[in-house]
């Protein structure tokens, strides 16, 4: 899919390029996690009224440069990759429109960094980006850096932070509660949070389902 306002080859060119750069990366952050971002953000371009041909470039070149979660300067990632994203955008001989805008969206897209941009295209990047996190795919995601990063699953004597602040650097599921179920109210565009609702019912599903089998498991020991 070529997104509309993008000339055809240098989409090719960029794209070439992000899909190599992303061909080391885990699952959680790969050349798929890329295509299903550009998807999100042409989505909600066209509906919102955004310059489409920036927040689908910005979601192709947002993962150019990254740093595993537990890195102390995970937050800066998107500071770094703006700057991998500008090179590479005049290697290939970018319009210059097209390179500031892109740019500043990819510095502020993490949800990590909680830069709240002011223009619409970089707001577009960052939900684009965050319902990735969110359904099946984000659940996927998330047990994948689980596993990466060596975590176990869940604290075996609180699962669900029902008594405790989640701590998503010791326990995997942690995570849904610090991160996954507070994105639906960060998301910016309206369009955005109509797209994650089917998402955040998937997951309250999955919780529910687990605290089924994690209860029954406690109940036979």
């Amino acid at each position: 899919m070529i997104p509309r306002g993008v000339d055809p080859e240098l989409w090719r060119r960029l794209a070439a390029e992000a899909r190599a750069r992303a061909r080391e990366s885990e699952p959680a952050h790969d050349f798929f996690h890329v295509e299903r971002v550009v998807a999100n953000a042409v989505a909600i371009a066209r509906a919102e009224g955004a310059r489409e041909a920036i927040a689908a470039t910005a979601a192709l070149l947002h993962e150019l440069y990254t740093l595993p979660k537990s890195h102390p300067d995970s937050s800066s990632a998107g500071d770094v990759c703006a700057e991998h994203a500008r090179e590479l955008l005049a290697r290939k001989a970018a319009p210059a429109s097209l390179v500031e805008p892109v740019c500043a969206a990819i510095r502020d897209h993490a949800f990590s960094k909680g830069v709240v941009p002011d223009a619409l295209e970089s707001r577009v990047l960052q939900d684009a980006d965050r319902l990735d996190a969110l359904g099946a795919i984000g659940l996927a995601r998330m047990w994948a850096t689980c596993a990466d990063m060596k975590r176990p699953f869940y604290a075996p004597d609180d699962p669900f932070c029902a008594s405790r602040t989640p701590d998503d650097k010791r326990w995997g599921l942690d995570h849904v509660f610090k991160k996954l179920l507070v994105v639906p109210e960060r998301l910016h565009l309206a369009t955005s949070r109509e797209l994650a609702r089917e998402r955040v019912r998937f997951l309250h599903a999955f919780l529910d389902q687990l605290r089924s089998e994690i209860a029954g498991g406690l109940g036979a020991g």
